[in-house]
């Protein structure tokens, strides 16, 4: 059992909806994986990103960029956000589990498109993949907004993984 500290954001699961958990709340911690918490609020669970554990008493995820000199969004700082989100039942982060499937950066907009997948079409937590999807690589310098399209052609088959990712797994 946890105390919340400050106000603290999530998203309810599996839909991905925002809350707020109102500081001083009592919620219980069921899950601690990739960065990110599943706390139960109010009969629901929700997730937490690492970014704010600090609300909930715990060590928080820093992740920080430099903002590149030239005024433009670094490609491998967004890959490098998107390393940072883990599928929440694998702890294995999406880009190498490959789940990412393609990536576009409009840099007059600011605009940063992410096409990714699912390891099943059914996949319950997709909309809470996109919001840490969206989150992470909202933190990124330069980035104004963050689009992400789940896509489902071509399938998604551990073939897409890594070997780092087929060895943590136990697929290789």
């Amino acid at each position: 059992m946890l105390t919340t500290r400050r106000d603290c954001p999530g998203r309810l699961v599996p839909v991905g909806d925002a809350v707020t958990i109102p500081a001083h709340t009592f919620v219980t911690l069921t899950q601690s994986l990739g960065g990110n918490y599943t706390v139960i609020h109010n009969g629901n669970m929700v997730r937490v990103d690492g970014t704010d554990a600090d609300a909930l008493g715990l060590e928080p995820l820093e992740l920080a960029f430099e903002p590149p000199a030239d005024g433009r969004i670094s490609e491998d700082q967004v890959w490098e956000a998107l390393h940072t989100v883990y599928d929440p039942e694998v702890p294995v982060d999406l880009v190498n589990l490959g789940l990412i499937y393609k990536l576009d950066i409009d840099q007059d907009a600011g605009r940063v498109g992410i096409h990714m997948t699912l390891t099943a079409p059914g996949c319950g937590m997709g909309p809470v993949l996109v919001g840490d999807v969206k989150h992470r690589v909202a933190l990124v310098p330069h980035v104004n907004s963050v689009q992400v399209e789940l896509v489902f052609d071509p399938p998604w088959s551990r073939e897409m993984m890594s070997e780092e990712a087929q060895l943590e797994t136990g697929m290789f």
